[in-house]
């Protein structure tokens, strides 16, 4: 057994397992932030959509998972403020509030709140339960930028959910598969078997 299984413990996220400190938790917000604006600059263009397809979503539900609900908040929450103060981290180099694919953005705060929260339930530690985590997740962005979407561009809500969600579903469903795989096989490498 390793160290790190040792000290592993029912309710804990991935961040936990470094020393607790006031440092390490403005770190991994910190790091939190620049990792989604990294990612955010993933991105890809999809014709007929104000909406591009991203690193972002999947940086934002791994942030999440990893530090738990209220550091993965808070981590999202500076992504989304440095981001409207106008450092162009947002996908495709945007910065700012007013563009339509903002509302993503917010719901990506809300996410992570709430796979950080099954995070800390231990719903990262197996196939399955990452799977549903990773679904909710998904499904908390899209309830916020999809409405957001609509409203910003004075689409109709089945508009929206054409340009907004269907043409994003085969991508969501590869970044599940990709933390699936993930975030369970970093707690077995650390000897956790949830």
């Amino acid at each position: 057994m390793s160290t790190a299984a040792a000290t592993t413990r029912p309710g804990q996220v991935l961040a936990d397992l470094i020393p607790a400190s006031r440092l390490r938790d403005a770190t991994l917000v910190i790091g939190g932030a620049a990792l989604t604006g990294l990612a955010a600059q993933i991105s890809v263009p999809v014709p007929g959509s104000p909406v591009p397809v991203t690193g972002q979503t999947f940086a934002a539900l791994l942030v999440g998972t990893a530090l738990g609900a209220r550091r993965g908040f808070l981590s999202l929450a500076l992504y989304a403020l440095v981001g409207m103060a106008g450092v162009p981290w947002f996908a495709e180099a945007k910065s700012g509030y007013g563009m339509p694919s903002f509302g993503y953005v917010l719901g990506m705060m809300l996410a992570a709140a709430a796979v950080g929260s099954l995070a800390r339930r231990g719903a990262d530690r197996n196939v399955l339960r990452t799977a549903g985590t990773m679904v909710l997740g998904s499904a908390i962005i899209y309830g916020v930028g999809v409405p957001y979407l609509a409203a910003s561009t004075g689409m109709s809500l089945t508009e929206a959910v054409a340009a907004g969600l269907t043409p994003f579903l085969i991508g969501d469903a590869l970044k599940a598969a990709l933390a699936m795989g993930a975030l369970p096989l970093s707690w077995k490498l650390l000897g956790d078997r949830g």
